[in-house]
């Protein structure tokens, strides 16, 4: 990757979820090395080199929530930018999931974002740079099988970011989101170690991307960092993609029902959508 500018996030500070691997790791680095004070929360322990302020918290769990934020608060007594990248995968048809199930990712995916919020806005209300990116999915948009559950919640996310534009327009707040194609994260790697092959498995996931390869989190985090810069200050409303081409290029093998590219990815591996 490119050098980065080190001072368009200077003063300001970011709140990021899901922040203790993959794209959310990514993201707070990137910000944190363009001058952002970075509160980095998860569920899970972060590693040790991990920029900013770790905060374990759960946000299905309101009060979890509202505590992070006044943790925030209280380390930095402002708020300027949140990155909703928390979330949970799942695999099946529309018939295969559990209401449990449903309910779970839901509650993860899509009210995990609505509790940050409330407990956010206050806070980015007084700032003069106030922004919010949401990490959706090109599964929100690309229609792939046995995704029904994963594909649902993160079109919710595609269409609650467009909402929460259009609410927050009047209060100074943009709010855009990313959609990642097949990122080259540590769950796409416990997956791929599951695998009976994980070397074909592997082969056959990067022949179904038109780049030839898979994302990495350093190239979503670029994106949500322009969506968050003071620089992308005319921007709001936007879904970014960021998958290689997934969409835009009209790769079929990536929406096959029949075989194609996918045939020889085992299980959710071949429903992948970031």
């Amino acid at each position: 990757m490119s050098s980065v500018p080190t001072a368009d996030f200077e003063g300001l500070v970011a709140i990021i979820t899901g922040a203790s691997a993959g794209i959310g790791l990514a993201t707070a680095r990137r910000l944190s090395a363009r001058g952002a004070k970075i509160v980095a929360l998860d569920r899970r322990p972060f590693p040790d080199d991990g920029p900013g302020l770790p905060v374990l918290a759960d946000v299905t769990d309101q009060g979890a929530v509202d505590d992070a934020i006044r943790s925030t608060l209280d380390a930095f007594g402002r708020l300027d930018i949140v990155v909703n990248n928390a979330g949970v995968g799942s695999v099946g048809s529309v018939e295969d999931n559990s209401d449990e199930e449903w309910h779970s990712v839901f509650d993860l995916n899509v009210l995990g974002i609505v509790r940050l919020m409330r407990a956010s806005l206050p806070s980015l209300r007084e700032s003069p740079h106030a922004a919010v990116v949401n990490v959706s999915s090109a599964a929100a948009t690309a229609g792939l099988t046995e995704r029904a559950c994963y594909s649902a919640s993160k079109g919710a996310v595609l269409s609650l970011t467009l909402a929460m534009a259009a609410d927050l327009l009047r209060d100074g707040i943009r709010v855009n989101c990313v959609t990642p194609g097949t990122i080259d994260t540590p769950w796409v790697g416990r997956l791929l170690a599951g695998a009976p092959d994980p070397g074909a498995s592997r082969e056959a996931l990067v022949r179904r991307q038109p780049m030839g390869r898979l994302g990495l989190a350093e190239e979503v985090a670029a994106a949500i960092a322009f969506l968050a810069s003071p620089e992308s200050s005319f921007v709001t409303g936007v879904a970014l993609p960021v998958d290689g081409g997934l969409l835009g290029l009209g790769a079929t093998s990536a929406r096959s029902s029949d075989g194609g590219a996918d045939a020889a990815l085992p299980g959710p591996m071949s429903q992948l959508g970031r």
